[in-house]
């Protein structure tokens, strides 16, 4: 149930809004390679026919993002305060077509959903963004405005819209790229993101996360040093055999920390999972709030969602998960060489030293002194503030078009592009709003097989994000 005097999206507008993401849908923007310059020229094409003057680059072939800005009424940075940044990304990972019920890029339209790669993450957020953009130079043009450059009727601050590339490998292609060159086009006083505002049902309450913070990253490649020899003379020197006692130390899952944002989080869930009928969640959960070494991780695995068990151990844990295995050039060859690639996330408080730390305290000093470490790449975890102007419009925005809402600010056990916002002050919060039902598991979908999102969570989510970015800027 809503609250009164909420406008719910008009038959005419969902249909449009439904017509862009097929659209998106049916462009394969796949990362690698990406191509996501298709992507950005089809969006160029639907904002300009609405008047409005985006700008689309290319620093890297096929590699294409784009920003669009439109201007509030208020003094530059003064009366109006500073922008608002509507962030998404135009790339997807691959699919396998083999796992799905429909073609990932067809955007087939099929039973309520509209079905492919990058439905969830985040090409339904890129069209509800774009249609911001469209209802903001539609009212420009009713009142007789070129919405390119006068200011937009009832808006305060300029809202800006980026959509970028290459954000499922880093984002160094897209976001960080425009960060480094053109850091004022993307300068606000906050951005609205990906990955929170969207509904999940446990016992008979209905959460909305709401991504404050988000972990970091490291990539390591292990160098395993062994010894050359015949196959039918076998050593322990075999740099394969290591390797396989170095993943199966990795595969511990180490000390669990609460961080304040999960902390908090805790603390606002476990009152209405214990009045509502939680049951083993809420059992679950004050397992984790208290932290008693020992017990964590058992608690998790009680959890009947095996895909909510590990998201929640991966938000109260530095992980290291092992993405590739190279060894060996012949059957009868023991290999003196192997190769680890680890993706390490890291919790708000642990840097790369410390990761470093704890793979050769799982590790232990004999292998470590059998490898090399190369570490491939840093991304810093990011928190943005509880207590600013954002994060209590974004409640109250949710509880408004949900009298059942329960925000909770939310850890993001992956990465975005808020890393490369917050290297110039932006302060990013993942909300893409959407209802989904007890049969639509977020956490599941994205990057599954069968992604795909609900017309009626579109329906609900696109009137929230308009109210949010409404009530901030106008």
């Amino acid at each position: 149930m809503q609250a009164p005097g909420i406008v719910e999206l008009s038959d005419d507008e969902s249909a449009e809004l439904v017509e862009l993401l097929q659209g998106l849908i049916r462009i394969p923007s796949v990362n690698p390679p990406g191509d996501e310059i298709v992507a950005a020229r089809f969006l160029e094409g639907v904002l300009t026919a609405e008047g409005l003057a985006p700008t689309v680059v290319e620093p890297f072939p096929g590699r294409g993002s784009i920003v669009c800005r439109v201007r509030g009424d208020g003094a530059p940075e003064g009366d109006g305060g500073g922008p608002l940044l509507l962030l998404s990304h135009l790339d997807v990972v691959p699919a396998e077509p083999a796992g799905w019920s429909h073609d990932p890029f067809g955007g087939d339209l099929a039973d309520g959903y509209v079905w492919g790669r990058g439905t969830i993450d985040m090409k339904s957020m890129v069209a509800m963004e774009v249609q911001v953009m469209r209802r903001l130079a539609r009212a420009a043009r009713a009142a007789g405005r070129n919405p390119a450059t006068d200011p937009i009727p009832g808006l305060r601050r300029d809202v800006i819209f980026c959509s970028s590339a290459d954000e499922e490998a880093g984002g160094v292609h897209g976001a960080g790229w425009l960060v480094d060159n053109h850091p004022d086009w993307l300068r606000a006083a906050g951005a609205l993101n990906e990955a929170g505002g969207i509904g999940m049902t446990f016992g008979r309450t209905r959460f909305y996360p709401i991504q404050v913070a988000e972990k970091g990253y490291v990539v390591y490649k292990l160098h395993v040093k062994g010894r050359w020899g015949h196959g039918s003379v076998p050593t322990a020197d075999n740099a394969a055999e290591l390797a396989a006692q170095i993943v199966t130390r990795l595969s511990e899952p180490g000390p669990a920390r609460l961080t304040e944002t999960v902390r908090a989080s805790l603390d606002r869930a476990i009152p209405h999972l214990v009045a509502h009928g939680g049951g083993a969640i809420a059992r679950v959960v004050r397992l984790v709030a208290r932290l008693r070494p020992g017990v964590v991780d058992a608690a998790l695995r009680r959890l009947r969602d095996p895909v909510l068990a590990r998201t929640a151990s991966a938000m109260i844990h530095d992980t290291v998960s092992v993405g590739i295995i190279a060894a060996g050039v012949k059957y009868n060859v023991i290999p003196g060489a192997a190769e680890i690639e680890l993706d390490c996330r890291t919790l708000p408080g642990t840097d790369e030293t410390a990761m470093r730390a704890e793979l050769r305290r799982r590790i232990g000093e004999r292998l470590w002194s059998r490898m090399d470490v190369e570490c491939e790449l840093v991304g810093k975890p990011v928190e943005a503030p509880l207590d600013g102007p954002m994060y209590p419009l974004l409640e109250q925005v949710l509880r408004d078009h949900d009298r059942e809402a329960v925000p909770l600010p939310f850890l993001a056990p992956y990465a975005t592009d808020a890393k490369h916002l917050a290297r110039i002050g932006v302060p990013t919060y993942g909300f893409s709003p959407l209802r989904m039902g007890r049969e639509d598991s977020f956490l599941a979908l994205m990057h599954g097989d069968d992604e795909r999102v609900s017309v009626e969570a579109l329906r609900w989510g696109l009137p929230v994000l308009w109210d949010a970015v409404m009530r901030f800027c106008g």
